[in-house]
């Protein structure tokens, strides 16, 4: 059990959380299962699992608010899980915290794959290579104006005030710094930021782009129109 990924499930259709829960747990994870938002909360808090698994639409206390609960406690990774890939319950969910979503109904194999690569990115499981490269791709403290990001202690601050970023912010802001000036792709930034060895959904980049320009500046990160975003040298 303490060698196992600690997963928090939360969803309230008691056979996609009791078929879920056996999937995951054929696939070595240690899983709580819990079908409201309000027991979710209770559970995250008294077991401290390594990822959480929100479904959107649960009772109590809806996935979304669940999320930004926990992510006012915990950098912990949040996946979200939603009926309809079109659906503004998965930008809102991103806007929360989430750091990744998919979409429901959903393959067993799908979720694992996905659950895994957020588990790298987090340092979980071991690292990938390109996740690797990503964090050596420049050392020590790197300035842009007012910002300062130690690439050793993993910190960030802006006109000297810390920054907090979670572990998903961090990594976008590393794969930015180590080529400033240079269009990084929606696509490019999925595959090094996200892990993604297929093609994701660039919301989900968008959302987080939006979330560290909040942090860092709203100017510092440009959006070159029909090619991506750019670090401000």
């Amino acid at each position: 059990m303490a060698d196992q990924t600690h997963v928090l499930f939360v969803e309230d259709d008691d056979v996609i959380r009791e078929a879920t829960q056996l999937a995951l747990e054929r696939d070595g994870f240690a899983v709580t299962a819990m079908p409201d938002g309000l027991s979710g909360l209770e559970a995250f808090r008294a077991n401290r699992p390594d990822i959480a698994l929100l479904d959107v639409m649960v009772p109590g206390l809806d996935g979304v608010s669940l999320c930004r609960r926990i992510r006012d406690e915990s950098t912990v990774p949040v996946i979200m899980l939603s009926a309809r890939a079109d659906s503004i319950d998965v930008v809102l969910g991103l806007e929360a915290g989430a750091d990744d979503y998919v979409t429901k109904p959903f393959d067993g194999a799908v979720l694992v794959a996905r659950i895994r690569a957020v588990l790298r990115r987090f340092g979980h499981a071991g690292g990938s290579a390109q996740a690797e490269e990503s964090a050596s791709a420049a050392t020590g403290t790197l300035v842009f104006g007012e910002l300062e990001i130690d690439t050793d202690g993993m910190e960030v601050r802006r006109a000297g005030e810390p920054v907090a970023l979670t572990p998903t912010e961090m990594r976008l802001l590393l794969e930015f710094s180590s080529a400033p000036g240079s269009v990084l792709s929606r696509d490019k930034l999925l595959e090094r930021v996200w892990d993604y060895g297929w093609g994701g959904d660039t919301r989900v980049v968008d959302v987080h782009v939006q979330r560290l320009r909040q942090k860092i500046g709203q100017d510092r990160i440009e959006t070159v129109r029909g090619f991506g975003y750019k670090l401000k040298a």
